[in-house]
């Protein structure tokens, strides 16, 4: 009698899945880039649409930090190459962000009259946008190792 399709015998080689992103401690980087993302979004649309006036600069950053994370949570969530690449660039740009705004924040205190996600390395929001870029970029790097420890199939499918 032939094996039914879905029979895993020890005829047929097992397939390894490739390390994914958006897979174990992954779903929570992604749980938290999301809530960030929302956080940020919803910060920068009160901001702009009621004082930006009062600090465009600071209004806009906020803006696109939320965008930034909005990519970082798809690119992670999705996994595949070209999004995981995506992925690394917006948290590079992040952690960048993060770096420059909360320095200026504290050595040019008037370039920001009020505070953006990465003021002061993102004290209002707990330092979580100081922190989570590197541990995402971690992330990705762990992922990858791991891929390349696989066997020659499954890194040629990445």
């Amino acid at each position: 009698m032939p094996p039914e399709p879905h029979d895993t015998s020890p005829e047929q080689p097992q397939q390894h899945e490739t390390p994914h992103t958006g897979h174990g401690f992954g779903r929570v980087l992604v749980a938290v880039y999301g809530l960030l993302a929302l956080a940020a979004t919803g910060r920068s649309i009160l901001q702009i649409s009621e004082y930006f006036d009062r600090a465009p600069v600071s209004y806009v950053l906020s803006a696109l930090a939320a965008v930034i994370y909005l990519v970082a949570t798809i690119g992670l969530a999705r996994g595949d190459r070209t999004s995981v690449r995506l992925a690394t660039v917006a948290l590079s740009v992040e952690l960048l962000g993060v770096l420059v705004v909360g320095t200026l924040s504290y050595v040019v205190p008037s370039a920001f009259p009020d505070k953006t996600v990465w003021s002061h390395f993102g004290a209002g929001y707990g330092y979580v946008p100081l922190v989570l870029p590197i541990v995402g970029l971690w992330w990705i790097h762990h992922t990858a190792r791991a891929g390349d420890g696989e066997d020659g199939a499954s890194a040629a499918r990445r």
